[in-house]
């Protein structure tokens, strides 16, 4: 039977407790021998990143105990933080442990506890290590180094290294031998060629980031694992780099052929698309080609984390490939004539993570009813299947929500694109003469986008009767760089205009109350978030989560090194329109806020530190505006801790309860100040 009951006020199921538990998902997928292993979190183990591996019979068990914590610091949004290889006494693991950001290798089939392969630094944030690549042969493991060299976020550099697997530099920082030189800011982890003769990497400098422009960078290997003649192969740095192109080419990822090729996603074209090139070729010659120059869509995306993959070479010449437009899919293509073969299923969303054994190819991927699991493809059948970290129904699934993919009409005609999750109960619905409130969901980056999958907080203000709308805004990824760089010096501006034109029409067309509309976000999503409240009163409340408010604070030592410059290109040179730094930050608009709101902070947050919150709130303070603050020891940015994930979800909803004026007496009453 069928309940009328007002919108915000239905029953359901799903509790913040289990959207906390189901929270992140399964990451960093690689083989060794004929296993998978992967990081998951653990949020109930104090958000820490457990390695797990699935043995040949099935079972599946996590390697290391608690509180062993594999995840690496390295640009702050870290990366491949293992690698392994099959040795005569089982698996040799290499990682990164987040404590202490030290590498370490076990075997852990011998019982013997991790032993430390790198020393600890007192300076800065120490010495960090990403994207490995074991070298037995050499008795090494090769990775990234980044090595701060003084207490600000931006006293940083950045190398490629190789680690003695003997654990002689545990306590000697020399002991580490340096592969290649810093001339550039940001490096990934090496690649090897099949014969061991040469390595490849990606490496790009301040103002660029990765999305914007890379270069390839070639080295010749000498015997002694030596690198010789170091130089660019393929790529351009932009504008902004001597000898750079108009606008720069974003390559996100290498891999060696059998053949001795090399593979990369570049988006020359205006689509990240596959090419390779013969490194041995004279410099000028035509050798670069496209594999799929059929297909306008992205093989590849923004490389936030070191060590991505969206393909992978296969022991029989083709390759596994990550595609789409929008959503994106696991296929197989053949290099030689193109054709491109998608594998089937229930899965709309793969992460950028692959990795294969003999035809096999493994990833990890969800769809709109399934969280992501560890997915195998059969390249010889064309059949997947689910065979880890496998979805289950933790409720009944008829409380999921039932989204659509839509394009909505932005200022000037443009697209924008959106995932509409109207409320749905499959015991409750809304009174005739009622709309339900509607949520705007900013995703972070905001170089990146908001995939079509199950995510169990949608589920949680859905089944209750809010709607929500995910906005893909004019910057987002997934749609070409001509999509993506409509952001260009135009953050604040175009973001918050995508989101409020989809606001507005599921107003005007009848699916959302325009009188009950909110906004909210993290990170960059909690700008647009705090930018929107400051510049519109579209929106009746807001819940800005770890939010920059300050493009001037942040433009000036106060975040990472990684993202130090990243508004040249969203907003401009700092030097030169300084009046723009102001004029759009939250924090010099306090003035213009009119709704209430909710501010979630991690305190251990180095990327969008609690020092903004805290100016923006004194702004705030005596204007009237009802708000809350919640702040969190041991959170840096984004959240990962149980405790602190229930908290926030009963707090947005307490606030929205408050707001639209229904009642919910499952969470404890938000309290507000002026």
């Amino acid at each position: 039977m069928v309940t009328t009951a007002p919108y915000g006020a239905w029953p359901s199921p799903i509790d913040a407790r289990t959207v906390a538990a189901h929270d992140g998902r399964p990451a960093f997928i690689g083989g060794v021998g004929d296993e998978v292993w992967w990081t998951e979190p653990r949020p109930v183990e104090r958000g820490r990143r457990a390695l797990v591996r699935r043995r040949p019979d099935g079972t599946e068990e996590a390697v290391l105990p608690a509180p062993w914590d594999v995840r690496s610091r390295v640009l702050e949004y870290g990366g491949q933080p293992w690698a392994g290889t099959l040795t005569e006494r089982g698996p040799l693991i290499v990682f990164s442990e987040f404590a202490d950001q030290r590498l370490y290798a076990c075997t852990p089939d011998s019982g013997e506890p991790p032993r430390p392969l790198t020393p600890l630094s007192a300076v800065g944030g120490g010495l960090r290590w990403v994207d490995p690549v074991l070298r037995p042969e050499l008795g090494e493991v090769w990775c990234v180094l980044e090595e701060f060299t003084g207490d600000r976020p931006t006293d940083v550099r950045r190398v490629l290294a190789a680690v003695p697997l003997d654990g002689s530099a545990a306590e000697d920082r020399c002991a580490v031998r340096e592969l290649s030189d810093d001339r550039h800011r940001f490096v990934t982890g090496p690649r090897i060629s099949p014969d061991g003769r040469r390595a490849a990497w990606i490496a790009w400098d301040h103002p660029q980031m990765p999305w914007d422009g890379t270069l390839v960078m070639l080295a010749d290997v000498t015997a002694e694992g030596e690198f010789k003649d170091i130089r660019p192969l393929v790529g351009d740095l932009g504008p902004t780099s001597p000898g750079g192109g108009e606008r720069g080419e974003s390559i996100a990822q290498i891999e060696w052929a059998a053949d001795g090729s090399l593979l990369f996603v570049s988006d020359l074209s205006g689509w990240w698309q596959l090419e390779c090139i013969d490194p041995a070729a004279p410099p000028g010659a035509a050798a670069r080609r496209s594999l799929c120059p059929a297909r306008k869509e992205e093989f590849g995306g923004p490389l936030w984390n070191v060590g991505q993959r969206w393909f992978l070479p296969l022991d029989n010449g083709t390759l596994a490939v990550l595609h789409g437009l929008g959503d994106t899919s696991l296929g197989v293509l053949d290099p030689v004539t193109g054709d491109l073969v998608d594998s089937v299923g229930p899965w709309t969303e793969w992460a950028p993570t692959l990795t294969a054994h003999g035809s096999r190819a493994f990833g990890i991927a969800a769809g709109p009813h399934s969280s992501y699991e560890v997915v195998e493809l059969d390249t010889c059948t064309g059949r997947s299947r689910a065979i880890a970290a496998r979805h289950t129904d933790v409720v009944d699934p008829a409380y999921y929500p039932r989204p659509r993919a839509r394009t909505f009409t932005g200022p000037g005609g443009r697209d924008v694109h959106a995932h509409i999750y109207p409320p749905h109960s499959p015991d409750h619905t809304g009174p005739d003469d009622e709309l339900p409130p509607f949520v705007v969901w900013v995703h972070g980056g905001p170089t990146t986008r908001a995939p079509l999958v199950l995510d169990l907080e949608i589920a949680y203000f859905t089944s209750r009767g809010i709607g929500v709308a995910e906005v893909n805004y004019g910057g987002s990824t997934g749609y070409g760089r001509e999509y993506r760089e409509r952001l260009r010096g135009q953050w604040g501006v175009v973001d918050v205009e995508d989101c409020a034109a989809v606001a507005r029409a599921l107003a005007d067309e009848g699916t959302a109350d325009g009188a009950r509309l909110a906004i909210r976000g993290g990170s960059a999503g909690g700008w647009t978030t705090a930018a929107s409240l400051t510049s519109t009163d579209l929106y009746a409340c807001g819940t800005i989560k770890y939010p920059i408010l300050d493009l001037a604070g942040w433009a000036t030592d106060e975040t990472h090194d990684f993202e130090s410059r990243y508004l040249e290109s969203l907003v401009g040179p700092f030097a030169e329109v300084p009046d723009r730094y102001r004029t759009r930050s939250p924090l010099h608009r306090a003035d213009r806020i009119a709704a209430p709101f909710l501010l979630l902070q991690g305190l251990d947050d180095v990327i969008c530190p609690p020092a903004q919150c805290d100016r923006f709130l004194a702004e705030v303070a005596g204007r009237g505006i009802p708000h809350a603050y919640l702040s969190f020891a041991g959170e840096g940015h984004g959240f990962r801790r149980e405790d602190t994930m229930v908290r926030a979800v009963e707090a947005e909803l307490s606030l929205y309860a408050r707001t639209f004026c229904f009642v919910r007496d499952d969470v404890p009453e938000l309290e507000l100040h002026t």
